[in-house]
């Protein structure tokens, strides 16, 4: 799924109220961390995490890899936190719309 830049800009205001909810440390990125991710878009569709500084690795570099395992759009990184964003397939229990 592709976003627009307008779709993008109206999913950056509503992360900017919105608390980190995870945290990757030194151990970076696991399956149990991708499972979780996962399963905390399928309930949110919006999710922020940070990255510490013990993790070794950038929060650039890790959005990629967990957009591509968790399948969801890194909305965006700035310094240590990270947005993404993964529509529900089932239309009934989306929080979010995303006008055109």
């Amino acid at each position: 799924m592709e976003i627009t830049s307008r779709q993008r800009a109206r999913l950056k205001s509503i992360a900017s109220n919105y608390d980190t909810i995870f945290q990757i440390g030194k151990n970076a990125i696991s399956d149990e961390l991708i499972k979780q991710l996962s399963d905390a878009l399928e309930a949110r569709e919006l999710i922020k995490i940070r990255v510490l500084e013990n993790c070794g690795y950038s929060a650039k570099e890790l959005a990629g890899e967990i957009g591509e395992r968790t399948n969801s759009i890194v909305v965006q990184v700035i310094g240590t936190k990270i947005v993404l964003y993964r529509q529900n397939k089932d239309a009934k229990k989306r929080k979010i719309e995303l006008d055109d």
